[in-house]
């Protein structure tokens, strides 16, 4: 018998919160069922297998922070936008680091064009309008924000700027300001 209330939505929520508690890797149905004080089995109904909701974590993060991401960038252009849209994933980041870690889970081809990557991609474009870059050099300059931010949030995240000063937001600052000044002198393909 279905237990009343579980859902598979309900499911990734709540391994998304054990995530942020305990760490993505540490997510499994066995875990979650103790959560719910549920048998195993009974979770099987609503998930296909540990990968499952793990895949289910991660869309529900991307779409998170696509959303936060969105609402960071409204009204904004140019190194404002940049700016903000930073900040958004960091702050995401600081915040829900089992999800960040899930947003990170390489999905299947099909799954992943599904998903909301694409809109996290538009986002990035977006910004980049502000500084007139065409192709290849967009693509180009996707790859590079992305890096940076990912790269720069999973060292801080590991603790790789807390034990030396200056203070790693004076340090973030710099970043997004080296990023801007190199978008806007960006050498034509």
């Amino acid at each position: 018998m279905v237990r009343a209330g579980l859902t598979a939505e309900r499911l990734a929520r709540a391994g998304a919160e054990l995530a942020d508690e305990v760490g993505f890797e540490q997510v499994t149905v066995t875990a979650l069922a103790r959560r719910f004080d549920v048998k195993v089995a009974s979770l099987y109904s609503h998930l296909k297998s540990s990968q499952d909701l793990k895949t289910r974590i991660a869309l529900l993060a991307l779409e998170e922070l696509a959303d936060r991401a969105a609402v960071a960038l409204a009204g904004r252009a140019g190194k404002d936008a940049l700016v903000a849209f930073a900040g958004a994933y960091r702050d995401y980041a600081r915040e829900h680091p089992g999800r960040w870690a899930a947003a990170q889970l390489r999905l299947d081809p099909e799954t992943a064009a599904a998903s909301v990557g694409g809109r996290h991609a538009q986002m990035t474009r977006a910004i980049l309008r502000g500084y007139d870059l065409t192709e290849p050099d967009q693509t180009h300059a996707v790859r590079l924000l992305g890096s940076v931010f990912h790269g720069y949030v999973s060292l801080e995240m590991a603790g790789g700027f807390s034990h030396s000063a200056p203070d790693s937001q004076e340090s973030w600052s710099r970043a997004l300001d080296a990023l801007d000044a190199l978008l806007r002198s960006w050498p034509a393909s």
